[in-house]
């Protein structure tokens, strides 16, 4: 039995969600989102929230099982709060800006990056070394945020680069004389 599989996902105060199949429509005060649950899942409205069941209980039906319940969480998620992903910059002369629709890396190389940013993904830099993503699709905030670490991914000996602000560089300890 999925844990996560059995909970019904609650639908908060001014947010609507629709039902078209195996689509599952979210509208929020942020915007809209959908997802197609898989043929192994059946959704359904119910009065605790959006409820999604297995169609069997054959293997591959419980793992989409429990995949389909956090996809529909992440919509409802998604419209009323957002998703954000923060990264820092490590190294000297190593900076970041926003200019215009482009985000600006200078990472040592002997040029700029230029990162134009995507449709439905804001990026801001409150300083020059911290950059935060934001945006309401979980996915793609985490996949513009690996795209920029991607740039200059933080090396091991003195740990520059971009990293996420959670994320722990393990140090090794450099040559010996």
């Amino acid at each position: 039995m999925s844990r996560i599989g059995k909970l019904a996902v609650p639908v908060p105060q001014g947010v609507t969600a629709n039902i078209d199949g195996q689509t599952v429509t979210v509208r929020g005060p942020k915007g809209e989102l959908s997802f197609t649950v898989p043929d192994r899942c059946t959704v359904a409205m119910t009065d605790d929230g959006i409820k999604v069941d297995p169609v069997n209980q054959e293997r591959e039906a419980r793992s989409m099982w429990g995949l389909s319940r956090t996809m529909v969480a992440n919509l409802v998620t998604g419209v009323t709060e957002g998703f954000t992903r923060a990264l820092q910059i490590n190294g000297v002369g190593y900076r970041a800006a926003v200019q215009g629709k482009d985000l600006t890396l200078a990472l040592g190389y002997s040029h700029d990056v230029r990162y134009p940013i995507p449709a439905g993904i804001d990026i801001r830099c409150p300083k020059p070394t911290e950059i935060v993503v934001s945006g309401i699709d979980k996915q793609r905030v985490g996949q513009v945020a690996a795209e920029i670490r991607k740039w200059r991914p933080p090396e091991p000996y003195k740990g520059k680069g971009v990293k996420y602000a959670d994320e722990t560089v393990v140090r090794k300890e450099g040559k010996k004389k």
